[in-house]
């Protein structure tokens, strides 16, 4: 006797439709995932022994890493002359 499909695929976690032969998200079907014990939690959360601290490492390096420097001044000068140009399109009477 055949396993019953899965509702959720316990490879990807896409819904699989009732008469689907195979997962629509990810293409496993009962020969490449689908077994009796394989079912997917909903939840996917890491292991005990997930430790941020390293993740945060791996993934964005060091704090010694080069920082923005922020608008240069020359972006700050555009945006005032651009900010006095709205004013004065919007509001020409008062200039």
């Amino acid at each position: 006797m055949r396993p019953a499909k899965p509702e959720i695929c316990p490879v990807c976690g896409a819904s699989v439709p009732p008469k689907a032969g195979v997962c629509p998200g990810c293409g496993s079907c009962e020969e490449t995932g689908w077994s009796g014990e394989a079912y997917y939690d909903q939840l996917d959360l890491p292991d005990d022994e997930f430790d941020y601290d390293e993740f945060i490492q791996n993934e964005f390096g060091s704090a010694s890493m080069v920082k923005p420097r922020g608008i240069g001044w020359f972006w700050w000068i555009i945006a005032v002359l651009v900010a006095l140009m709205m004013f004065w399109f919007f509001f020409p009477a008062i200039l």
